[in-house]
């Protein structure tokens, strides 16, 4: 324990907000409440500090990236993007670059973005392609990575071509996503996601399309993008637009393993922080701020219902304008607005739920560990019948774009985000100048952080 952390006690542990809980509000839901989402693991993970080299050093990039990037899970693309013989996806994390193809046969594979005779890299941008051709010296491969020639080969009697395959990394697929993982002697990605497949089945995101696809550059460190999407603290200061139909101080947070992690804030209530609202100001608040709420802009309340129950009948019925079934049929109100956010470890955060899914990704831009890619996704369930729409291309905002500027994203939700980016330059800059070189987390809203930090270090001590 730290020098300047004091000895807890159990009730300095279990501390939650006096608020009702998200438990409390499923005790109201009509419709049967999954289990996953009335598990409650009640983490606590220690109450040590964390170094700020842990963001600022060029030193530990590198074990990040040796230890991390070479080592995990990591969600490329869509499953669709990849769809048809031909289809290849370049996926570039730190220094390294990978290539994901679609076979002639139709089996995914994946390999190391990088030409075996003179190093250039092999595939410069994603698109379609009979073979896997080297610009530099046409030096060629099949999709499959099988060697099928090059110029002049009676200058290569030494190279065995039944040995010159291109090296692959593995290659899987959960939820309509690819993920690869340069370790090839890793886990497999379902023994690695742990809970998550079960928790999802209900929800199908293999079944949506991305709608959505926004990325910018942020000057921080990736962790420090990546920690403000894995916690609710900071609404109350950073986000106070959103209090009058957000519970953010009684988000519930859980940890399975070392790979999964979840934050649920209840949205159609206010704020403990809040006071003297009406059910009418939450809904007057709400109506038509992002992706996730339902229109129209503008509603009453009927008499005995609630804002959130009012939420969720109009989530139901916009749903039922392009699909079979009625969510108020079997869904609760929580899977038909709330933010219910996982994370798999280290850097992918999809929501879950019957509605359009925001997912975030953060990763380092390219090699320099003091800027991020950060990305916005959002998937949605294709429309009972419908034609599936093609994925978009990812839009990468200019250096002085805004996130409220991308008309995908619209000015609410994006003002939400460009509120998150405001921060980030601000906390790379202010870990310069922590006197004593830590940083303080809280016990229960910020374990997801601690959590994260702590999986780092079990890549890096070599405990995973």
């Amino acid at each position: 324990m730290d020098a300047n952390t004091k000895t807890l006690t159990a009730e300095h542990i279990a501390a939650r907000s006096p608020g009702p809980s998200y438990q409390d509000l499923l005790d109201k839901e009509v419709n049967p409440v999954p289990d996953s989402l009335r598990e409650n693991t009640n983490p606590y993970l220690g109450s040590d500090n964390l170094s700020v080299d842990r963001y600022l050093s060029r030193e530990f990039h590198e074990l990040e990236v040796e230890h991390i990037w070479k080592r995990t899970w990591q969600a490329v693309c869509r499953v669709t993007e990849v769809g048809e013989p031909g289809d290849t996806f370049v996926y570039d994390i730190a220094t390294m670059s990978i290539v994901v193809t679609r076979t002639e046969q139709g089996t995914l594979k994946a390999f190391k973005n990088a030409c075996l005779h003179r190093g250039r890299q092999l595939v410069d941008k994603t698109g379609n392609y009979k073979d896997l051709r080297c610009p530099y010296h046409a030096f060629t491969w099949s999709l499959d990575g099988e060697f099928k020639g090059a110029p002049c080969k009676w200058d290569f009697p030494h190279l065995d071509e039944d040995q010159f395959g291109l090296p692959e990394v593995l290659v899987d697929t959960w939820g309509g996503w690819v993920f690869i993982n340069m370790d090839r002697n890793s886990q497999s990605l379902h023994d690695y996601l742990g809970v998550l497949p079960a928790h999802f089945e209900r929800w199908k995101p293999e079944n949506a399309y991305k709608m959505i696809h926004v990325e910018k550059v942020i000057p921080c460190n990736w962790k420090v993008g990546w920690e403000a999407f894995i916690e609710s603290y900071h609404a109350v200061a950073t986000h106070p637009q959103i209090l009058p139909y957000t519970d953010d101080a009684d988000s519930q947070y859980d940890v399975w393993g070392p790979h999964i992690s979840r934050t649920i804030t209840a949205l159609g209530v206010p704020s403990f922080h809040l006071k003297n609202l009406v059910d009418q100001d939450v809904v007057d608040t709400m109506l038509g701020v992002s992706p996730m709420v339902a229109r129209p802009t503008e509603a009453e309340v009927p008499a005995g219902m609630t804002a959130r129950e009012f939420i969720g009948q109009l989530n139901a019925d916009e749903f039922s304008k392009n699909h079979d079934t009625r969510l108020d049929t079997f869904a609760t109100n929580s899977e038909r607005m709330d933010s219910i956010l996982y994370s798999i470890f280290p850097n992918f955060a999809p929501w879950a739920g019957f509605h359009p899914n925001i997912t975030y990704r953060f990763r380092p831009n390219g090699d320099d560990h003091t800027s991020a890619l950060m990305e916005i996704i959002v998937i949605c369930q294709l429309a009972s019948d419908a034609e599936r729409p093609k994925d978009v291309p990812v839009r990468r905002l200019g250096d002085n774009e805004l996130f409220s500027q991308a008309p995908e994203l619209g000015e609410s939700l994006g003002t939400i985000f460009d509120q998150d980016l405001f921060n980030m330059p601000m906390i790379q800059k202010g870990m310069n100048n922590v006197e004593s070189r830590e940083l303080i987390l809280a016990n229960y809203h910020e374990v997801r952080i601690r959590h994260f930090h702590q999986t780092i270090d079990k890549y890096i001590n070599g405990e995973l």
